[in-house]
Formats: structure tokens, sequence, C-alpha cells
């Protein structure tokens, strides 16, 4: 079966809503408004979000087939409790992600962990079964554990989005290093895979815009950001802006323009 990837797409370009934070950090990322899933899902629709990312338990609970933005179910997970060498089992399977109406599935791999060839197992098996089912298949390719002495190396980022090629995988999410001529060089090893690259802890606004126009400059294929937007008191006019910046090639000068009109 061919494998829909433009079901999360708009002219060829990603944008993502993630909120998946709950399970890998806890509640300690949210507030009163935000550990409501509720009102991160209306960001996603009145954002105009391609995807929205949810693990099973908030998928089950609050998401509806109805709901209009396709949903992009993590199907492995851990938390930040264990301190030893990482590693996220699957939790959930493709065939239930399925059934919560799942348009895309997303896992893990802790590149240079003790436990790799474990989560290099799982994602091969995951792949499988989502090619067959038509959904596409985004690996989230961060490079961890005692063999990595540096997991923002342009090296080590482009040997884990090569990885994310080999692999079979549809897209690889990816961390900016604020090296755009090394993102270059991590889009290029990807080859057809696209890369998405993690919007990160809450960072300046206008840092934000200054890093997307680098991001999209680069070659990546969009954003797959979280807390930079629901932990704002404006999401909405930071939805607006990313937007424009990922699907219109807004410029960062007309980006910060256009945000202060939006606060007006």
């Amino acid at each position: 079966m061919k494998v829909k990837i433009s079901n999360i797409m708009k002219k060829g370009k990603v944008f993502l809503l993630a909120y998946d934070q709950g399970l890998e950090h806890g509640p300690t990322d949210f507030n009163d408004k935000n550990v409501d899933p509720n009102y991160i899902l209306d960001i996603a629709k009145k954002g105009k979000f391609t995807g929205i990312i949810l693990q099973k338990g908030i998928a089950e609970k609050y998401y509806k087939k109805s709901f209009g933005v396709p949903l992009i179910l993590k199907l492995n997970g851990k938390t930040n409790l264990e301190q030893g060498e990482p590693i996220a089992y699957q939790l959930c399977s493709v065939k239930e992600a399925i059934k919560l109406g799942a348009k895309a599935v997303g896992y893990t791999i802790y590149v240079g962990s003790k436990y790799e060839a474990v989560m290099l197992k799982e994602f091969a098996k995951i792949e499988k079964e989502a090619h067959e089912k038509g959904l596409p298949v985004i690996a989230w390719m961060y490079p961890r554990g005692n063999a990595v002495k540096n997991e923002h190396a342009k090296y080590i980022l482009a040997y884990s989005s090569r990885m994310g090629l080999e692999l079979g995988a549809d897209f690889v999410k990816m961390k900016y290093n604020g090296n755009v001529n090394d993102l270059k060089w991590i889009v290029k090893s990807a080859g057809k895979t696209k890369v998405l690259i993690a919007g990160g802890t809450k960072a300046l606004t206008m840092s934000l815009f200054h890093e997307t126009e680098e991001i999209m400059k680069a070659g990546a294929s969009g954003l797959a950001i979280g807390r930079n937007v629901w932990q704002r008191n404006d999401p909405l006019a930071v939805s607006k802006v990313l937007r424009e910046m990922i699907f219109n090639n807004l410029s960062y000068d007309k980006a910060i323009k256009e945000y202060r009109k939006c606060k007006k």
C-alpha cells in the first residue's frame, strides 16, 4: 500500500503541534491552562496545524476522529526519572493507532544508547506494519547515552538523520544545533527522508522566528513544535506567524512585523 505522507502535509511542508511531553517530563511543563488537553486541541485546530502529536492515553480520552487535525500517535516513550542509558519501549501498537484514527505514527530512537539495538528492532517492526497500512512513520532521532560525547555535533546529527533514511523512516524529527550549514548537511544526509525540527524548550519569540527562517532555508520540511507554542500567552499569534514562515516563506523581518500586527 502506498504510504500517504500527504495526510500530514500542506504544500509539501509540515507543521505539527507536539503534546507528548506529559509522559517524558511529567506535568512540570504545564500550567492551569495547558495541563488540559482540550486547550491544546483548540490551539491545533485554530492554529491550522497539519497534525497533532499525542500519546495513546490522551488520544483515547480526548481526540475524536472527526476533529479535523490529523493525529500522529507516539508509539513509545519513557519518563525522565530513570537516569541510566536511555531506552523507550513500545507502548502502543500500529493497530491501536489506526483504531484511534492516527494518520501517522512516531517512535523515538536514542542513537548511541546502550539499548540502541532494542529500539532499532522495535522500529523495524513498526515501520513494516505501518507502511503495510499506508501510514507514514516519523522517527525521533535523538543522540543520547554515554557513547555520545556531544549530541549537538554536526557528525552525530548527520549520522542520526542518515540512519532514519537507512531504516525507512518517512520523516526524522531532529534537534537544531543553531548552525544553518550543519543543518544543510543533515538534511542532505537524510536523502528522501524529510527532516522535521523539534521545537524544544520555550525560547524568546524573536529567536524562535530567526531559527525558523534558518531551518526552512536549510531545506527542512517543517517543525514539530510544542512548548514554544502552547506555553505562550499568545499561542495563536505565534502559530500564525510560524505557519506563514513554513508555508509561504515569510522572512524573519516580515515575521516580526506580522507578529506585532497580531498582538495589536
